[in-house]
């Protein structure tokens, strides 16, 4: 059985390579849209996602990146013009998974879009230094959210791999 949803979440695939177009506004906001509609624990919604499309503040938080990696001068971010970076209310306790849920649609919305798109980590340690607190602050965020993850997004500059063939120890039936 298979239908457009399954077809993507079987084809979506990591992407490292990206054009430096822009996407569309249309593009951007319905990745964001159905980031927002990922289930969370409760229906708390502890996840807020920041839409980043301005390539100074792309840049900063890029280097942020390489640097908590240990790999200055690298751009773990592949070029991807967009970055939605995922955070989440830590007074919450579902507060990892209800964002790695929002990281998880966004993913496959991008891909149901023919964007390519990557989850990069290291969004928790950009969020914990000063710059981050500072971006936090002025964008008018108060509580403690923790970085779950940086969606890269935009135009692949390449086709994607074929999947790698599934373990075949992947599923357990009782």
């Amino acid at each position: 059985m298979t239908n457009e949803t399954l077809k993507t979440l079987e084809t979506r695939r990591s992407c490292r390579a990206y054009k430096p177009d822009m996407i569309t506004e249309e593009e951007l906001n319905a990745v964001i849209r159905a980031g927002t509609y990922a289930p969370t624990g409760m229906g708390k919604q502890s996840p807020i996602i920041i839409a980043v499309t301005d390539k100074e503040t792309r840049d900063r938080l890029s280097a942020l990146n390489a640097e908590a990696m240990g790999r200055e001068g690298s751009d773990p971010f592949y070029g991807a013009p967009v970055v939605l970076v995922v955070l989440a209310d830590t007074s919450i306790p579902t507060w990892v998974y209800d964002g790695s849920l929002v990281m998880g649609n966004m993913l496959n919305a991008a891909a149901s879009l023919g964007l390519g798109s990557c989850w990069i980590h290291r969004a928790k340690e950009e969020f914990a230094s000063p710059y981050g607190k500072e971006l936090l602050a002025k964008l008018g965020i108060k509580g403690e959210y923790t970085g779950i993850g940086n969606l890269i997004l935009g135009y692949a500059a390449a086709k994607a791999k074929e999947p790698a063939p599934r373990k075949d120890d992947y599923v357990y039936r009782v």
